[in-house]
């Protein structure tokens, strides 16, 4: 019988978990509960003495100066009700996991096939609370019932009981594992039924493309030879179904559209990702000329620029949107090691240098009613957050750089983009090293963990919208420890040549990178029997799919065999040979003897022809909203620095460790008291060398309300204004696409698909206008459609969203700036022109308004400014710079000034305007957020050069930082419009977040 150890904190120590659970009851529960204690059990499911357990339990198990511990004897007393909550079944329990391995270590014994550890919590609830509430606060807060189960008593059945009933969480399999063929010569609502409830997010189209090979007469008569039947196989099926899959395939990206412009002009596009996204980098390319410094770019798992001779830049954002509104916690811990693993394994591998996350979230104050599927934003904020900061910070890589926008529409689907850069050699062992091969007789070899149910299905499901029936199969959860311990040996193999090519084990898993591989090299012939397992029973079909975390798929030379082995056994690293690569057109899949796929990889990864989607463009006009003028805009400034989207998001941020490594030179917050937000991150990879790494980004979803292609075009110039604000070079700069849309495809479901498509198409061509202007090459990026959530009556469609990473070197980071002000009498200075552009704005929204007049970038006057600019910067000429962003002139100012502790005075008589006499006012200069615009401090005795270095470009000086603590603004008329203390100011924007 398994045993149980039960951890308890000593009386006198406080239980800061229970009293976080009891403030959250309160908070987001409304309830009102008298106290929360925690327990943390391990469930034993391993032969151990007496003595063993006890050593176990007092040693590794728990904290001798702050816990005690109880062997097989229920701990938990003084409480009213008792939750206790366990993983389901076959869910990844890092804990205990590693609790199995620390019992391996103290009794010299490794665990057995069948033995484990499991861990659960039992939180002890003290409150008069019905059975009801209790329920509430179990399913509501402490357990997600996706990946969770739960057990709920009060304390007399407690008693009765003699204490909780063991539950293992042990998963139950059949010893008998099947390959099953499916009979595709059924009708087409058969066609989908089997579709639909295999999860396999085929349309009818694509089902009948299948049927169709399968009737091909040389395809049968080769499937008679192997012992195949004219059906396929559930393992051939789910190969074609990941492969075909929009998440894997693209679908929409590489479709041919036909875009209707709204006034009658048709125009046909065959793949939006060939006419904008490849072409932007070839023409750009095509102009640097000999300065190019692209690498390797839509090839691989990540992009990859020169940084200098000896060492090249790896950069990859991904998206783990529909596992995150799932389980927030495991979804974005998934998301982060997952996209580790794409620069560690682009080219020859890569070390990992930094991390950056931007999330997408609902009010985590939400109060109106969800469909019942939805978690609430609240829970969605804190998982999503605990995840990545768990995944970042025990993998020690730090985290430097990120945002967090809220729209209520995100309460469908949360948006997780979870970035990663590494830097690879420029040569590794005499070749290239962002330049990869296979060849044919190299071995199939998988590293890391071994595979389970977790994650099966991910792909398929990640391509359809979120619905009541999303399959709990589709959630994994990360470990990132076994993964660094994976990293360090693969560097360690690269280094020593000891294999050819290297590849991420994500979306798909097996599938997905041996499918890809064997493209390199004409076909590989594996052996799923051969893949270890978490557990027995799983079949084939599952083998192959499962996106089971922490795995790398390797190219190893035979000779070279038995030396990767030997060192992954040194690593604690699991290494085993799956089959090998071969030049047979073949994807051939066998389960020890028996064939369970041939799929010719023409037909696996050519035979789905390309969409055919209709796109149609018609401008909304919203309500132009009457703004009347007001001799006060101080309560306005306070009101936009407490909105969610510009608020201090330092609880977040402090979570993440952006030290490790030693490189962090601009960090995310500045200032004299380390508060002020940054705009971009500067980052040293290298400790013996000045030449620095900088990362910046920018997102603006609300502006697609309005037009999409304005939407791009400053999400675009936002990211190169933040990089170029702290002293990023324009000359070796390069950006990142990371699309997240709502379903464009026209359907029953999407009466609107064709002005969603059109949207898309705008902002690709937003991407191609702004990114040739700019010279900013395209190097990777990832789309993620279906951002819909539907559960047959409600309908839930994120803003179309583009988020541009902008990434790229700075030569010498002692020439960084940060956002603070620095001295009383330093000139403050406006660089760029403000319009009246206050459509989709944060004033706007703070006053229940959308608007018509988005901003618009002019790129050419903005890279003029910002070439001026940097050479300013680099002439040391710059105190302070700060871009203008969400609440405009008003906010940016005000942050400046409270970060670096002075006061501020301006004049908005002296900002450049541009426009109609009747448009200008107040308001607009102090709250419109036009593009292309930094706030910049300089001293007085270099104010002469400052202005020359900018001359020709629309730059003015708008006042002066004060000595004293106030925030004063003098209006158009010569009065003041503004008035606060920084302390006043500074609190509004730290308040609304601090405690979550």
């Amino acid at each position: 019988m398994p045993h149980r150890i039960e951890i308890t904190l000593k009386d006198e120590v406080r239980d800061p978990r229970g009293e976080r659970i009891k403030r959250e009851i309160e908070h987001f529960l409304h309830l009102s509960v008298d106290q929360v204690r925690t327990i943390d059990v391990y469930t034993v499911d391993v032969p151990l003495s007496s003595e063993e357990l006890e050593a176990v339990a007092a040693g590794p198990f728990s904290d001798p100066v702050i816990q005690g511990y109880s062997i097989d004897r229920a701990a938990a007393h003084g409480f009213d009700w008792l939750v206790e909550v366990g993983f389901r079944p076959g869910v990844t329990d890092n804990v205990g996991r590693t609790a199995g391995e620390a019992i391996a270590y103290l009794t010299g014994r490794p665990l057995s096939a069948g033995e484990g550890v499991y861990t659960s919590v039992q939180y002890l609830i003290s409150g008069k609370l019905s059975a009801e509430v209790i329920e509430k606060i179990a399913t509501g807060l402490l357990c997600n019932t996706l990946i969770q189960r739960y057990q709920v008593l009060d304390a007399a059945s407690f008693r009765a009981k003699g204490g909780v009933a063991t539950f293992v969480p042990k998963v139950q399999v059949e010893a008998k594992v099947e390959v099953n063929t499916v009979d595709l010569e059924v009708s087409d609502e058969e066609l989908m039924r089997i579709s639909r409830d295999g999860v396999l997010a085929l349309t009818l189209d694509e089902m009948k493309i299948i049927q169709a090979h399968y009737r091909d007469a040389k395809v049968r008569e080769t499937r008679e030879k192997l012992g195949l039947g004219a059906q396929p196989t559930d393992v051939e099926l789910e190969a074609l179904a990941q492969t075909w899959s929009e998440h894997c395939k693209h679908k929409i990206f590489s479709a041919d559209v036909e875009y209707d412009d709204g006034t009658g002009k048709t125009e046909k596009i065959n793949s939006l990702f060939k006419s904008y996204i490849q072409k932007t980098t070839a023409d750009v390319r095509a102009a640097l000329g000999d300065k190019d410094f692209c690498l390797s770019v839509f090839k691989d798992n990540a992009g990859v620029i020169r940084f200098n001779d000896d060492w090249s830049l790896v950069f990859k954002v991904e998206t783990h949107n529909s596992p995150s509104a799932l389980d927030p916690y495991g979804g974005a811990l998934t998301g982060i090691v997952g996209v580790n693993r794409d620069p560690f394994g682009t080219g020859k591998g890569a070390k990992l240098i930094f991390n950056t996350d931007v999330f997408c979230f609902a009010d985590p104050f939400y109060e109106k009613p969800l469909p019942t599927r939805l978690l609430h934003p609240s829970r969605i904020f804190e998982g999503v957050v605990e995840g990545v900061e768990h995944g970042g910070n025990k993998s020690g890589i730090p985290t430097v750089n990120g945002s967090i926008v809220f729209d209520d529409r995100f309460a469908g689907k949360p948006l997780v983009f979870c970035g990663t850069a590494g830097l690879m050699p420029a040569t590794v062992n005499g070749e290239p090293g962002h330049q990869k091969r296979i060849v044919p007789g190299d071995l199939i070899v998988m590293t890391g963990g071994r595979i389970g149910k977790d994650g099966i299905h991910g792909a398929t499901f990640s391509s359809e919208e979120l619905n009541e029936n999303s399959p709990v199969s589709a959630v994994q959860i990360g470990d990132p420890i076994t993964q660094k311990r994976m990293f360090d040996f693969l560097i360690r193999a690269r280094d020593k040549n000891l294999y050819r090519f290297i590849t991420d084990n994500g979306a798909g898993g097996l599938s997905s990178s041996i499918g890809e591989m064997s493209e390199e090299c004409g076909g590989c012939q594996v052996d799923l029997s051969k893949a270890p397992l978490k557990y027995p029973g799983l079949a084939p079909w599952e083998i192959l799919i499962s996106e089971a975390q922490e795995r790398m798929s390797l190219a190893v030379p035979p000779e070279q065999i038995d030396a990767f082995l030997e060192m992954a056994k040194r690593f604690g690293v699991e290494a085993t040979v799956l089959g090998t690569f071969t030049d047979s057109g073949i994807f051939h899949m066998l389960y020890g003897e028996q064939t369970v796929a041939y799929l010719p990889l023409s037909f696996l990864h050519g035979g789905l022809p390309p969409m055919q989607i209709p796109a149609r463009w018609e401008q909304p006009v919203h309500p132009e909203p009457t703004l009347t003028p007001a001799a006060d805009y101080t309560g306005d400034l306070k009101g936009l620095l407490s909105s969610l989207n510009i608020c201090s998001k330092e609880s977040v941020v402090r979570r993440y460790d952006h030290e490790v490594q030693g490189g962090s030179v601009v960090k995310p917050f500045t200032g004299v008291a380390n508060d002020g937000p940054s705009d971009a991150a500067v980052v040293r990879p290298i400790l013996d060398s000045f030449e620095a790494v900088v990362t910046g980004h920018g997102i603006s979803p609300r502006y697609s309300d309005i037009d999409a292609y304005h939407m791009a075009a400053n999400a675009i110039d936002e990211g190169l204004r933040n990089y170029v604000a702290v002293g990023g070079s324009l000359d070796l700069v390069a950006g990142l696409d990371n699309f997240c849309w709502c379903d464009p495809v026209l359907s029953e479901r999407t009466p609107d698909g064709p002005y969603k498509m059109a949207q898309l198409v705008r902002a690709n061509k937003a991407l191609y206008d702004y990114c040739t202007v700019f010279s900013l090459p395209l190097i990777s990026g990832k789309d993620s459609m279906k951002n819909d959530f539907y559960d047959g009556t409600t309908k839930i469609s994120i803003p179309p969203t583009l988020l541009f990473s902008v990434i790229g070197k700075m030569e010498d980071a002692r020439k960084a700036v940060t956002m603070d002000v620095k001295r009383p009498g330093d000139l403050v200075y406006l660089i760029g022109v403000t319009r009246n552009e206050l459509g989709g704005s944060e004033y706007l929204a703070q006053k229940g308004h959308v608007g018509n007049s988005v901003p618009k970038v002019d790129a050419q006057a903005a890279l003029a400014s910002y070439r001026a600019y940097h050479k300013a910067l680099n002439d040391g000429l710059v105190a302070s710079c700060h871009d203008l962003s969400d609440g405009g002139l008003a906010v940016a100012a005000a942050e400046s000034a409270f970060a670096g502790g002075y006061g501020v005075q301006l004049d908005l008589g002296k900002v450049a305007f541009a426009g109609a006499a009747a448009e200008k006012s107040d308001a607009v200069l102090l709250f419109s957020e036009s593009a292309s615009r930094l706030l910049v401090t300089v001293r007085p005795e270099k104010a002469a050069a400052f202005e020359a270095a900018l001359a020709g470009n629309v730059c003015a000086k708008i006042g002066e930082v004060r000595g004293d603590q106030s925030f004063a603004v003098t209006g158009l008329n010569g009065a003041g419009v503004v008035k606060a203390q920084l302390a006043e100011l500074k609190e509004a924007w730290q308040a609304p977040l601090r405690e979550l």
